[in-house]
Protein backbone atom coordinates (compact mmCIF):
# COMPACT_ATOMS: atom_id res chain seq x y z
CA UNK A 1 0.00 0.00 0.00
CA UNK A 2 2.73 2.48 0.73
CA UNK A 3 4.98 1.20 -1.96
CA UNK A 4 4.84 5.26 -3.41
CA UNK A 5 6.57 6.30 -0.19
CA UNK A 6 9.70 4.07 -0.69
CA UNK A 7 9.54 5.03 -4.25
CA UNK A 8 9.41 8.26 -3.83
CA UNK A 9 12.28 8.86 -0.92
CA UNK A 10 14.48 6.93 -3.34
CA UNK A 11 13.71 8.66 -6.13
CA UNK A 12 15.02 12.05 -4.48
CA UNK A 13 18.40 9.98 -3.13
CA UNK A 14 17.20 10.12 0.62
CA UNK A 15 17.46 7.49 2.89
CA UNK A 16 14.71 6.86 5.52
CA UNK A 17 16.57 8.14 8.42
CA UNK A 18 16.07 11.67 6.42
CA UNK A 19 12.66 10.99 6.24
CA UNK A 20 12.13 10.39 10.18
CA UNK A 21 13.84 12.88 11.54
CA UNK A 22 11.51 15.47 8.72
CA UNK A 23 8.58 13.70 10.90
CA UNK A 24 9.92 13.40 14.03
CA UNK A 25 9.90 9.96 14.30
CA UNK A 26 12.73 6.86 14.59
CA UNK A 27 14.25 5.53 11.85
CA UNK A 28 12.51 2.01 12.72
CA UNK A 29 9.45 4.01 12.85
CA UNK A 30 9.26 5.08 9.61
CA UNK A 31 10.35 1.74 8.06
CA UNK A 32 7.47 0.29 9.29
CA UNK A 33 5.65 2.98 7.72
CA UNK A 34 6.27 2.32 4.24
CA UNK A 35 5.96 -1.89 4.95
CA UNK A 36 2.57 -1.51 5.67
CA UNK A 37 3.08 -2.82 9.33
CA UNK A 38 2.47 0.89 10.74
CA UNK A 39 -0.49 3.43 9.46
CA UNK A 40 0.74 6.64 8.73
CA UNK A 41 -1.08 9.40 10.87
CA UNK A 42 -3.06 11.23 8.75
CA UNK A 43 -0.32 14.63 9.87
CA UNK A 44 2.56 12.85 8.78
CA UNK A 45 0.81 11.85 5.22
CA UNK A 46 0.17 16.01 4.70
CA UNK A 47 3.87 16.41 5.68
CA UNK A 48 4.85 13.92 3.28
CA UNK A 49 2.77 14.77 0.56
CA UNK A 50 3.91 18.33 0.49
CA UNK A 51 7.54 17.32 0.63
CA UNK A 52 7.54 15.54 -2.44
CA UNK A 53 4.53 17.89 -3.98
CA UNK A 54 1.97 15.00 -4.34
CA UNK A 55 -1.37 14.45 -3.00
CA UNK A 56 -1.91 12.38 -0.01
CA UNK A 57 -4.09 10.00 -2.29
CA UNK A 58 -0.83 9.25 -4.42
CA UNK A 59 0.76 8.64 -1.23
CA UNK A 60 -2.08 6.16 -0.45
CA UNK A 61 -1.44 4.38 -3.83
CA UNK A 62 -5.66 5.43 -4.30
CA UNK A 63 -4.12 7.34 -7.76
CA UNK A 64 -1.80 6.84 -10.21
CA UNK A 65 -1.59 10.72 -10.87
CA UNK A 66 1.02 12.42 -8.45
CA UNK A 67 -1.18 15.62 -8.14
Amino acid sequence: MYRNLRDLREDHDLCQRDIAELLSVSQATYSRYESGILDVPSISLIKLADFYKVSVDYLLGRTDTRN
